[in-house]
């Protein structure tokens, strides 16, 4: 049998399918996209359980709904477990009432039915069951309660084969039941509604007949068919719930009382300042600063100790220099930053969990209303703080084509976990005693250039409106310890396997192009190396913000395209070369920096932060904005707009002396 797992985003549904499935789970991606793919058996049966994307209903409004939508109408699906968090019925049976409309039985699990007794919510459960002709079980996946029960139920198929109960008005509900008929095949009372709401599924339905029974609805309703049919399912949903909840608490929760602060006009921004502060004063500021030291002096430890062993085994100068000089500074200065990341990951996935990012998606949506975009815009820019080639990707989910190409065109300008050691290091470096501080200010710095951008390509480029943005609030949750550790691992994992990969093959080739001169002699003096030559041929582009011709900043800038982590690693080599191998050997040093004053080092951090991003996320963009044009337009505005703020910010930062 083949069960699909459904509901709401924050419902328990990754909890849930979990405690199914156990370790009988694979994990993948959908075809021709990057959302997670999670499969399992289902305990002490052959069952197979389908873990569907996060929905809030059958529209096809995100690409989440749209994978789910298909899935359900395409495959064979035997059974629907639709999960429904007990404290928000009314939100959670709007997609139950879609579910209800195919041809296949819905089984619900009713989560977090301890929370909602602990509210005081009592819910008449008999009474649902039977106005939905369904069969509930009520759980808790968190306490690890009703599971036994869930999945006896569903072994022995002791659920309610439920049949569609009407509950449109009778007008509507009388064409519904016409249209239906001049169908064939499964599903047809959801498609027959979706006809009526005018969605994309319906091609290849329509009849003259159809067609003149949707303009005489359409014509006695004088609205919108799609916000009669919501009407009508929040008519329906709310009837039952004025029913079936006996009796509520009247107080306020905690949720609302931290609202109240939180989500205050006044309060919403100084409050979200303090909270990015600290959290990049904690990943970059002293904590994140001894964490990195220590295993920074881990890595010298081992590039001595190995380089021991080459030279006791009789290596040969060249291919120490490139093992210790090459690979173990490039790639150990790199992973010498994997304390402050894992701290900046952590607190980021906190406030996710927490439901704070939501809240503060909401509150900026008036902001970037004004600039073009929409709340919608801080989905993809939240995900970017980790990786912006999924953030990119996650832009599928804005239906206006104009905000979704602004907002891929300005989610690279987020800070992403490869930014991260270039803030850190220049920031631990040239202000130690402000690390945090300038840390946080390059974070609202990059809000602000997103902000700045954004209006200016509206006015230049797009003029359409930007779009309605609806987004949960979900109560205040304590963080889930394994969610977090599987969700900060995760993305740790895919950092240090860049490391092992693309910065190692990178920092291969810059250990090449530093040994060698264009006539291919080795060993000659670092300013006559082939590195040397390409960076000054382009110097003269970055003396504006960097004061001065380095060609040292410029090759490693450079490298940012292929990998911003890069950067760092590019300055460790050139830093710490010297022609020579000698045990002891360093990551950074004062001759990392020589090139550098506090000024040119903050404007060096703001062009990396908004150049153009590595090849994975340009390669991202390319597909995502469908021809090669618009890719490099993209690349020279982002570079271009780094170029003019890194300029900005050095000759602001010369002419009153002080960072602020």
């Amino acid at each position: 049998m083949k069960i699909a797992l459904i509901g709401n985003q924050n419902s328990g549904k990754s909890t849930l399918f979990n405690l199914l499935t156990g370790s009988h789970q694979k994990i993948g991606n959908w075809p021709g996209v990057t959302v997670e793919r999670k499969v399992g058996q289902l305990r002490t049966t052959t069952d197979e359980l389908i873990d569907l994307p996060g929905i809030y209903s059958l529209s096809p409004y995100t690409l989440e709904e749209e994978i789910t939508r298909n899935y359900l109408l395409n495959e064979q699906v035997d059974l629907i477990l639709n999960i429904i968090d007990t404290t928000q019925l009314e939100r959670s049976l709007y997609l139950t009432t879609q579910l209800l409309e195919l041809d296949i039985p819905v089984l619900i699990a009713l989560n977090m039915e301890d929370v909602a007794i602990k509210s005081g919510l009592q819910i008449d459960y008999q009474y649902l069951e039977e106005k939905l002709d369904t069969t509930m079980i009520r759980i808790s996946a968190l306490k690890k309660t009703g599971i036994f029960e869930l999945i006896q139920t569903i072994k022995q198929k002791n659920y309610r084969q439920n049949q569609y109960k009407p509950f449109f008005d009778h007008f509507l509900e009388k064409n519904l039941g016409e249209t239906e008929k001049e169908l064939s095949g499964n599903h047809r009372r959801f498609y027959s509604v979706k006809l009526y709401e005018e969605d994309p599924v319906y091609e290849g339905y329509l009849s003259d007949q159809i067609k003149a029974q949707v303009k005489t609805v359409k014509s006695e309703y004088q609205l919108d068919l799609v916000q009669v049919i919501a009407d009508e399912r929040y008519r329906f949903i709310e009837m039952m719930r004025d029913d079936a909840i006996q009796s509520k608490k009247d107080k306020m929760t905690m949720t609302d009382k931290i609202d109240r602060v939180i989500l205050n006009r006044f309060f919403a921004i100084p409050i979200f300042m303090v909270i990015m502060f600290t959290v990049y004063y904690l990943a970059a500021g002293p904590v994140g600063q001894f964490l990195t030291e220590f295993v920074e002096g881990g890595v010298e430890s081992f590039s001595g100790w190995f380089d021991q062993i080459l030279l006791n085994a009789g290596a040969s100068s060249w291919s120490r220099s490139l093992v210790i000089q090459g690979i173990v500074t490039g790639v150990g200065a790199i992973l010498a930053f994997l304390p402050q990341l894992i701290i900046l990951l952590i607190l980021i996935a906190l406030l996710e969990t927490t439901g704070y990012m939501n809240r503060i998606s909401f509150f900026l949506d008036r902001v970037f209303q004004k600039a073009g975009l929409s709340g919608k815009s801080l989905i993809p820019f939240i995900i970017g703080s980790g990786c912006t080639v999924p953030a990119i990707v996650s832009t599928r989910t804005i239906k206006d084509e104009s905000e979704r190409q602004m907002t891929i065109l300005l989610t690279p300008f987020v800070p992403c976990s490869a930014k991260l050691p270039i803030i850190t290091l220049f920031a631990g470096y040239f202000f130690p005693s402000q690390a945090g501080w300038i840390s946080a200010s390059l974070y609202f710095l990059a809000i602000v250039v997103i902000i700045f951008s954004a209006f200016m390509i509206k006015k230049l480029f797009y003029q359409s409106k930007s779009s309605s943005f609806i987004l949960e609030l979900p109560p205040y949750k304590l963080p889930h310890f394994g969610y977090l550790t599987k969700d900060v691992g995760r993305k740790v994992w895919a950092f240090i396997q860049q490391a092992g990969s693309i910065i190692l093959l990178a920092s291969v080739v810059v250990w090449l192009f530093i040994s060698f001169s264009f006539r291919l002699e080795y060993g000659v003096p670092i300013d006559q190396s082939i590195l040397a030559g390409i960076g000054k041929l382009f110097s003269w582009i970055f003396y504006p913000f960097l004061g001065t011709m380095s060609w040292e900043a410029t090759v490693s800038a450079l490298q940012g395209l292929v990998a911003k982590e890069q950067v760092v690693a590019s300055m460790a080599i050139i830093g710490g070369y010297s022609g020579e191998v000698s045990s002891g050997n360093f990551i950074f040093s004062s001759q990392a920096f020589q090139f550098f004053t506090p000024a040119s080092a903050y404007a060096f951090m703001v062009f990396n932060l908004f150049s153009a991003p590595c090849f994975g996320a340009i390669g991202a963009m390319r597909k995502e904005l469908g021809n090669a044009k618009k890719m490099w337009t993209a690349v020279f505005f982002q570079t271009g707009i780094a170029w003019v703020f890194a300029t900005i910010m050095f000759q602001l930062i010369r002419l009153i002396g002080v960072i602020i």
